[in-house]
């Protein structure tokens, strides 16, 4: 009998063992969950309703648009640049930049027609790479990117033995506590890498992620395609270049956009038609590896952003909107403004948001160096009569978005007047899934995009090696 009990007492703690040397249920909601997430629980916003495998997180995403006229980069730009990113308050820094332009080459047949050169796309990306690092990378580098004429393109992704959560706070602290000095010493890399860039004829889109967010989340999917809805509906003149990637489990869209200039009565329905197109049209390479993860078009991701010179006007008098900005009446001046009443009535804009225009008209400024509008009375000689209207605008779709700031900058570089907008954008991470390796993806030949690509001679520009590991060193003569 004392036998029997002791036999069944050995069963019940081999069996208990048992159990303790089994691998953690996959399903736990505290598996995959590493000290780093622990300690910096506060990063992550929790509810009882989610579920608890999935964190949500917060993103600070800087949009910004410019129309320079057909003018190329020069040195004493810097300065507007800084202007414009905002980067002296580190408080107010982004995680992720987004810069479209607008006539990055004077848009004369010879361009619009002429095969895609990258020279003025490589030289706006080495002085924004430049800008941004100045303060809190490597004041030295230049990022060069490495055209390339075939659809295949990747981004390499961080190892996974790097890869944790990272807090803003713990990146503020960072940036404060690194002196120039130190800079040059313990940080050697870039602050901001280029993700992706993208150019036709003049419409360019460039887009760069700090790098600590890298390590912190999986970005994957970086695709680009552009649009040209231009002269006869398929020259590039007009029309746009988009971005699509995920950020740990989130999707987001990026649209530099270019639409039909013109203030006459009926105008507007070009530029609506324009958007329909490029909603229409644009449709990003899916990899048979992808099944139903990656979104093919833009409505379908999880935040999408549309920015650039989309050209809208006001239904008013010139004489009359020259009078309202005298007064700095911008919410009567918004009242006229042709965007405004599209969202309003829906169409192609149904269920995007803008936020208020609290700064003058962007267009048209007579000259360079000038803070005068174009043409009013007196006229003066060879100066085009232009209503000022909001012709530069960012707007945005779906949920999780909200606007902290919008505003313009007041660059005298070009005819128009620079603005950005700074967001806080939510994304959700997959605790199981934070430390997976990034899968280059390809873009296969043949897809939607490439071929209208190759018709147009349009060089895809991407960074082929972004991120390699720690170990790449910040090189003085890059």
């Amino acid at each position: 009998m004392a036998n029997k009990k002791h036999s069944r007492r050995r069963e019940r703690f081999r069996w208990w063992f048992s159990r303790k040397k089994k691998k953690a249920d996959p399903f736990d909601s505290r598996a995959g969950i590493t000290d780093a997430v622990e300690e910096d629980a506060g990063f992550c916003g929790w509810s009882m309703e989610m579920d608890p495998r999935i964190s949500t997180h917060e993103l600070r995403v800087f949009v910004g648009t410019w129309n320079v006229a057909g003018r190329s980069p020069v040195r004493s730009l810097a300065a507007d640049l800084d202007e414009w990113l905002n980067l002296k308050d580190i408080d107010h820094t982004a995680d992720v930049y987004v810069l479209g332009f607008q006539e990055i080459v004077p848009l004369n047949p010879q361009s619009i027609i002429a095969g895609e050169n990258a020279t003025e796309a490589t030289n706006w990306n080495m002085l924004i790479g430049k800008t941004l690092n100045d303060k809190y990378g490597c004041p030295w580098l230049t990022p060069m990117l490495n055209p390339i004429n075939s659809d295949d393109y990747y981004y390499s992704g961080i190892p996974e033995t790097e890869r944790r959560y990272i807090s803003r706070s713990q990146i503020t602290t960072q940036l404060r506590s690194q002196t120039r000095s130190q800079t040059g010493q313990s940080y050697r890399y870039s602050r901001y890498k280029l993700i992706a860039s993208k150019k036709m004829v003049g419409v360019f889109i460039s887009v760069w992620i700090r790098r600590e967010l890298l390590k912190a989340y999986s970005i994957s999917d970086v695709r680009v395609c552009s649009v040209a809805c231009g002269i006869m509906g398929y020259l590039g003149n007009k029309g746009s270049v988009s971005v699509s990637m995920s950020i740990g489990g989130t999707s987001f869209c990026f649209i530099a956009a270019h639409l039909a200039s013109g203030e006459k009565k009926g105008d507007e329905g070009k530029r609506n038609y324009q958007v329909s197109e490029i909603f229409r049209r644009t449709s990003f390479p899916r990899l048979p590896r992808d099944g139903n993860l990656v979104p093919p078009t833009i409505l379908g991701h999880d935040r999408v952003f549309l920015f650039g010179d989309l050209n809208y006007r006001l239904y008013l008098e010139d004489n009359l909107a020259r009078e309202l900005i005298r007064k700095q009446d911008w919410k009567a001046l918004q009242e006229f403004d042709q965007l405004q009443k599209e969202l309003e009535d829906g169409g192609v804009f149904q269920g995007w948001k803008e936020g208020s225009l609290e700064f003058p008209p962007t267009y048209k400024y007579s000259s360079t160096n000038s803070n005068r509008y174009s043409g009013g009375l007196p006229s003066r000689a060879r100066e085009k009569q232009r209503t000022p209207a909001w012709c530069d605008r960012i707007l945005w779709y779906g949920k999780g978005v909200k606007q902290i700031s919008y505003f313009r900058s007041e660059s005298k570089f070009s005819d128009h007047r620079p603005v950005s907008a700074l967001f806080s954008a939510q994304i959700e991470a997959d605790k199981r899934a934070n430390c997976r390796l990034v899968v280059p993806a390809l873009v296969p030949s043949g897809t939607p995009c490439s071929i209208a690509e190759q018709a147009n001679g349009e060089a895809t520009t991407t960074l082929t090696s972004l991120i390699k590991t720690d170990a790449d060193a910040c090189p003085t003569n890059r």
